[in-house]
């Protein structure tokens, strides 16, 4: 008997679950594992449980399928390890963003009123620290956080949602560390961590990728202050302005602060370079770039010790007012090329988090528990990689987009479905044999 088209696919699947069969204690939930994968690669048009259940092959039951996801105790930590394991591109940036999952009810793990970047107002919404890992043609969810307001942290809360007594508070800006922590531990080569001013604004998340020997590009507000360069200092005085003694160096008296608009703004306009980049495949973009050496007044009052890095204004080209402020760690002879092509890397987290809601249901879980939540997302990434994986698989003939991949992979197991669901099989028949009689 013939093996029916669906098969080389299906192998590959199977091939890429295999090094995380170990994250699971026993065979129901590996055959769970591999319904709600189904599922999510699937073409239902929303992955809620019951509508991904009813296009998978190899169904198991519904309550098996709900309690896989919101109540079995498998760690969802080890499922992303195994992911960081099998990324088959180990060399890229990481870039580190948040995302809001809108939310209707208050009674999901996280939901609060919160500020949603992508309708750009507060509203009902959870809010997912992420970490992607970009290659230059690809992207792939590395790792993503809830983000715990403090009122979903009371015993109460914590029982009705399942948040374990381990789980503290934390910034938005210590989850994205913990995020970069386990990419680096993974073994992965981290050319630059990018992200927007949410978090680059935060002088101890730039601390902690020194500390890490990480280079960085970070977004930064227009009125954070600077030093132009390195500051003169002078030794601490026995006796300091109120009779005490210093015990630190202090910058010399009548050192100007800038902001940084207001130092960009007093550059010479012939210090603006036009600078070209390309986003994957999209058209090649244009914008003028101007950068400077500063120390950030806030590091220098943090740690008393004196780093310069750069500063980076944007503006469209023919506009005269920089729209984007950035700094950035890398080395004093970094060409403006350089850190103009990477700044616009960020570009490739809109389109992932476009294609993980669109094309995989990302935001489309209707749990309500703290593990179900980390569950869903951590399968997503994993169904999101193998896609990733088949793209690269061929790319050596003719790049397909994501969209593109998903559509072969669904119209591979709709193929099956018919093929072992007796109904569909027969429909399928039917339909052949009026074919004719329509000619």
């Amino acid at each position: 008997m013939a093996k029916p088209p669906s098969w080389a696919a299906l192998t590959r699947l199977m091939t890429w679950l295999e090094p995380f069969r170990s994250c699971f204690g026993h065979e129901a939930q590996r055959q769970s594992l591999r319904a709600y994968l189904h599922g999510l690669l699937g073409d239902s048009d929303r992955k809620s449980m019951q509508a991904m259940l009813a296009r998978v092959a190899a169904p198991v039951s519904y309550q098996a399928f709900q309690n896989f996801i919101t109540h079995s105790p498998w760690d969802h930590g080890a499922l992303w390890r195994s992911l960081l394991a099998v990324v088959p591109e180990r060399r890229g940036v990481l870039i580190l963003d948040d995302t809001p999952f809108l939310k209707r009810g208050v009674h999901s793990v996280g939901v609060a009123k919160q500020y949603a970047t992508t309708l750009k107002q507060v509203v009902d919404c959870q809010v997912a620290v992420t970490a992607a890992w970009w290659t230059g043609l690809r992207g792939w969810l590395v790792g993503a956080e809830l983000y715990l307001p403090k009122p979903w942290l009371t015993p109460a809360q914590r029982t009705k949602a399942h948040i374990p007594r381990t789980v503290r508070f934390q910034e938005k800006w210590r989850l994205a560390v913990t995020l970069v922590e386990r990419v680096r531990a993974a073994g992965l080569q981290i050319d630059a961590v990018l992200a927007d001013g949410a978090y680059g604004c935060t002088a101890a998340l730039r601390a902690a990728l020194d500390q890490m020997h990480l280079s960085y590009v970070v977004g930064i507000a227009c009125d954070a202050t600077v030093f132009l360069g390195t500051p003169p200092v002078r030794a601490p005085q026995r006796t300091g302005r109120r009779g005490h003694p210093e015990t630190q160096p202090q910058v010399v008296r009548g050192t100007r602060v800038w902001s940084t608009a207001a130092l960009i703004a007093a550059q010479p306009r012939r210090h603006w370079r036009q600078r070209s980049w390309r986003n994957g495949t999209q058209p090649t973009h244009r914008a003028a770039f101007l950068a400077v050496r500063v120390t950030p007044v806030v590091d220098w009052r943090r740690t008393r010790t004196l780093g310069e890095i750069w500063l980076i204004a944007e503006r469209a080209v023919g506009t005269t007012v920089p729209s984007h402020y950035y700094f950035s760690n890398l080395p004093v002879r970094t060409s403006l090329k350089r850190l103009a092509r990477l700044i616009h890397h960020r570009w490739a987290i809109e389109q992932q988090y476009q294609d993980l809601k669109t094309e995989m249901g990302l935001d489309d879980f209707e749990g309500r528990t703290y593990p179900g939540w980390h569950h869903h997302v951590a399968l997503t990434a994993v169904a999101y990689g193998f896609l990733q994986a088949e793209r690269r698989r061929r790319s050596k003939s003719t790049p397909l987009t994501l969209p593109q991949v998903r559509a072969i992979v669904q119209e591979i197991f709709t193929g099956l479905l018919f093929i072992t669901r007796d109904r569909y099989w027969n429909w399928l028949q039917k339909g052949r044999e009026m074919l004719p009689l329509r000619i």
